[in-house]
C-alpha cells in the first residue's frame, strides 16, 4: 500500500502556492473569507483536467469517493456542487488567467531545445480555434446556430514544448481570421495557420514585423510564378517557387511582395 504523496499533490508542487496568492490578493479573491478558498477552487479545476472530470457533479462525486485523501490532495474546503458554481460566479477570472501566465512564463525556457522533428533555429508556433458547443437554454449570451450554442477558443501554440502562449475566447461566430488583429508577430519566427486566416492585409504586417508565416493556398488565389528554386523531391517537397499577387486589389496594395510557394501534397505560402 502506498504510504507515500499522491501524484496530484506531487504534480500541484510544480504550481507554487505563494505566487498564486499574490494573484489572489491582486484582485482581492479571497477578501470575503468564503471556507473555499481560490486555492480550493484551483486544484479542484486541475483535478477536473487531470482526470477528465466532465461537469461539477461529476467532480463532487469523484472527490466525495476520497474522503480520506482530500486533505492529503491539497484541499481544506469542502468540495460540494454548489460550492463550485459559487466559487466560478464570485471569484475573479483574472487570478487564474496571470497565474497561467507566470506558469508559461516558467516552462517556455524549460523548453526552447526540445525537438520539433526538424532542424529551425528560429521559434515556431502554430494558429487554430476549435469552436466548443454550449447549450443554449444553459448559456443563451452564447448564439451560434439558430439551435445551438458555442463559444470558439483561439489558440496560438509554440510548438518547442507545446506551450499554449495566446488563448482567446469568443463568440462562434468572429471568424478566425479577425484574430490576427489582436497577435503582435515576433520578429524571426514561423507562424502555422490554414486557409482560415488567408488575409493578405493581415499577413502582411507578418512581413513587416521582419517574421513569416505558413499557410495553404486557397483555389482563388491568384497568383503568378517569378521564380523556381532547386529542392530535394525525397523529401515530399514537389517545388519551391517564388510567385507574386496578380488579383488587382492585391496588386495595388502589395505590388513588391514576393511570396515563396511550396507545393506538397497541399501547395502552401510562406
Amino acid at each position: 500500500m502506498n504510504t507515500g504523496r499522491t501524484v496530484f499533490s506531487q504534480l500541484i508542487e510544480y504550481a507554487p502556492n505563494k505566487e498564486f496568492q499574490k494573484c489572489v490578493t491582486r484582485y482581492g479573491g479571497d477578501h470575503h473569507g468564503r471556507s473555499f478558498s481560490c486555492w480550493d477552487q484551483y486544484l479542484a479545476m486541475a483535478f477536473a483536467q487531470f482526470t477528465y472530470r466532465e461537469s461539477l457533479r461529476d467532480i463532487e462525486a469523484c472527490l466525495g469517493s476520497m474522503q480520506g485523501k482530500r486533505y492529503h490532495l491539497g484541499f481544506r474546503g469542502k468540495v460540494a456542487r454548489s460550492t463550485l458554481a459559487d466559487a466560478n460566479e464570485a471569484h475573479d477570472w483574472r487570478i487564474f488567467a496571470d497565474f497561467a501566465h507566470y506558469l508559461i512564463q516558467v516552462a517556455r525556457p524549460l523548453h526552447a531545445g526540445d525537438p520539433i522533428g526538424f532542424e529551425l533555429d528560429h521559434a515556431l508556433y502554430a494558429l487554430d480555434s476549435t469552436t466548443i458547443d454550449l447549450c443554449l437554454s444553459l448559456f443563451p449570451w452564447a448564439k451560434f446556430r439558430k439551435h445551438k450554442g458555442a463559444v470558439k477558443m483561439h489558440t496560438l501554440l509554440d510548438l518547442h514544448g507545446r506551450i499554449p502562449t495566446f488563448i482567446r475566447i469568443t463568440d462562434g461566430k468572429v471568424a478566425d481570421v479577425n484574430i490576427l488583429d489582436e497577435i503582435l508577430p515576433e520578429a524571426g519566427a514561423f507562424y502555422v495557420v490554414d486557409r482560415g486566416y488567408i488575409d493578405f492585409e493581415r499577413l502582411y504586417v507578418f512581413t513587416l514585423c521582419s517574421a513569416f508565416f505558413v499557410t495553404g493556398t486557397k483555389t482563388n488565389v491568384l497568383l503568378q510564378r517569378r521564380y523556381s528554386h532547386p529542392v530535394d523531391q525525397t523529401t515530399g517537397v514537389r517545388s519551391d517557387q517564388t510567385v507574386i499577387l496578380t488579383a488587382i486589389e492585391s496588386a495595388k496594395v502589395y505590388p513588391d511582395a514576393l511570396l515563396s510557394k511550396t507545393g506538397q501534397t497541399c501547395g502552401g505560402l510562406h
